[in-house]
């Protein structure tokens, strides 16, 4: 399988919200930083910080985040910080969170690695907390920031209150850049769902329905009696329907409507789309429509497919569609677009980066005549191996097809999951093998890039031979990923033409057909590339799967147009 591109979000809080020219040297040291994009920068005057975020892969991140805290400490000095929001260091908060293609458990120990190296190289002193915590207790933030900065110089001193990384007796650096804090926590979607009403009143009263807090309890009447307390005189809550969120009722001049505002901190155990029902059902038995949803900031791709999946499945529809299909059922079940139009390039985080870091020469981009003209040209990539990636990807499309039209056939309502789940497995062929279109095409130009580096000395001929040697390699493996995943295909199409839509039985033969060219195309790149390879173990071992993967494939062809012509025949 294609690798999926890991991406992770990093949320420092600085403790300087008032001197721009600070803000602006801190913030440079991530915008400058290669990997990483700065999403947003957030001063706020009254607590004397700034929110900071910013996005990209684990190592990019990492480094822009160790880059900003150092400049942080050199500019900010905390004997000399007051300021309405609890804070303990210069550096205050510094929690790091899964976009794609990485847990929270990975983000975790790399929360922890960050403080160590802060810590080392820095002399900060640092507190790990939320999912990095070595410590129980100190998965609370407000435990581990206990006192806040005035209260350093006693708990650094004392064991049980010393820092993860970096304890060590007070002294003036640690009074200068106080403790920072390193954490690792999910992803957090601030959102609001929009009113048919005006009345804040309702609103509230909505949000205090779902929220993991919930409301007070109360003697009497249930809004205006006196709220019951317990043995300690604390508020007896009654909880709300949705964990892992907080919410309140406001009323929003500016579109003339109340809206439920509210904080899903936990989209695994509440998604969006969880939430954004069982504020529809609250709403309702309170005579309230949900008119659409407003999300402020940016969201994962996975919520929004994870959206338009569910909402297609109560449709009883396939979820093996493109994923700007599914994009789109989310955008319009949830009524993202009632406020104002939503873009998702705009809005998800992964199409921001694609935006601005994307390859604009990628050949998956172009229109059917220009990937067809650009393999005529007399260069020598595009080549056999991206030809064979994109037919197989058409041969896995096509069978997607069957599976989908089946799915919605009528008469066959009772199927439709059967059919979906075979379309899922295809549209995850075709997504592997359009990627690895320009993949052949990125291995053919590393080839080309170590042949081209310098030769004068005899260490520079060693390491030009090294890296031929690791370009071949890769070169060989790539198109042997493609002779895989094309002959994924072939259980798809089989099974579409001997139980599917028997209209679109020729669509499935056509399929088969273009996933055997794929492994059979792919096939002879192994072998080419893998005859220049020096070691010739790992070479054998690779022609020999070649070869393996072209015989079944061409017995599996053969047994699916076999099928084909059955199905034809009897129609």
């Amino acid at each position: 399988m294609a690798k999926i591109k890991q991406l992770i979000e990093c949320v420092p809080n600085f403790s300087e919200g008032r001197d721009m020219g600070i803000i602006q040297q801190i913030t440079d040291e991530i915008r400058n930083s290669a990997g990483v994009r700065l999403l947003d920068v957030d001063p706020g005057e009254a607590t004397n910080r700034t929110v900071v975020t910013f996005v990209g892969e684990p190592d990019a991140v990492m480094e822009a985040a160790f880059r900003a805290v150092r400049k942080a400490s050199q500019l900010i000095d905390m004997r000399q910080h007051h300021g309405a929001h609890p804070r303990s260091g210069a550096t205050d908060v510094l929690p790091l969170v899964p976009v794609a293609g990485i847990t929270l458990e990975e983000c975790a120990e790399l929360a922890r690695k960050l403080a160590k190296r802060l810590a080392d190289e820095l002399e900060i002193p640092c507190y790990c907390y939320e999912a990095a915590a070595l410590k129980p207790e100190r998965k609370n933030l407000a435990v581990v920031r206990r006192g806040e900065y005035e209260a350093i110089p006693e708990r650094i001193n004392d064991p049980a209150e010393a820092p993860d990384f970096g304890a060590r007796p007070f002294d003036e650096g640690v009074a200068r850049t106080g403790c920072t804090n390193v954490g690792a926590r999910d992803f957090l979607i601030a959102v609001n769902y929009n009113l048919n009403t005006t009345s804040t009143r309702r609103a509230n009263a909505i949000a205090f329905d779902v929220r993991e807090k919930g409301r007070p309890a109360r003697e009497g009447n249930p809004i205006t009696g006196k709220v019951k307390l317990d043995e300690n005189g604390k508020k007896i809550m009654i909880p709300g329907t949705l964990k892992g969120t907080k919410g309140i009722g406001w009323y929003i001049e500016e579109y003339g409507i109340a809206q439920v505002s509210m904080n899903i901190t936990n989209i695994n155990v509440t998604p969006l789309h969880v939430a954004f029902d069982e504020v529809c059902r609250c709403a309702q038995n309170r005579g309230v429509r949900v008119t659409g949803t407003e999300i402020v900031g940016l969201v994962p791709e996975r919520t929004l497919l994870e959206a338009g999946r569910y909402f297609l499945e109560k449709q009883q529809r396939s979820t093996g569609i493109p994923k700007e299909d599914i994009i789109n059922i989310a955008i319009k079940s949830l009524g993202l677009s009632d406020l104002k139009p939503f873009n998702p390039r705009e809005k998800v985080i992964e199409y921001l980066l694609e935006d601005e870091n994307g390859d604009d020469k990628a050949l998956v981009k172009m229109t059917v005549k220009g990937f067809a003209e650009e393999t005529s040209r007399e260069s020598p990539a595009p080549g056999g191996g991206s030809v064979a990636a994109y037919m197989g990807a058409l041969g896995a499309a096509l069978g997607t097809m069957v599976a989908n039209l089946s799915s919605h056939k009528p008469g066959w309502d009772d199927r439709w999951e059967e059919f979906s789940r075979w379309a899922d497995k295809g549209q995850a062929l075709s997504d592997e093998l359009l990627v690895l279109v320009d993949e052949d095409t990125r291995a053919f130009n590393k080839i080309m890039e170590a042949f081209g580096l310098p030769k004068k000395t005899d260490e520079d001929k060693r390491l030009r031979s090294e890296a031929i040697q690791a370009a071949t390699l890769f070169a060989t493996q790539v198109p042997l990923q493609t002779m895989q995943a094309a002959f994924g295909a072939f259980e798809l199409c089989q099974a579409m033409a001997e139980f599917g839509n028997p209209n679109s039985v020729s669509d499935a033969g056509v399929g088969a057909l273009a996933a055997r060219a794929a492994v059979l195309g792919a096939g002879l790149n192994v072998k080419i590339n893998a005859a220049s390879l020096k070691d010739r173990e790992a070479a054998e071992k690779m022609i020999a799967e070649a070869e393996q993967l072209i015989a079944e494939a061409q017995k599996k062809e053969a047994e699916i147009i076999g099928i084909v012509e059955r199905k034809i025949n009897e129609a």
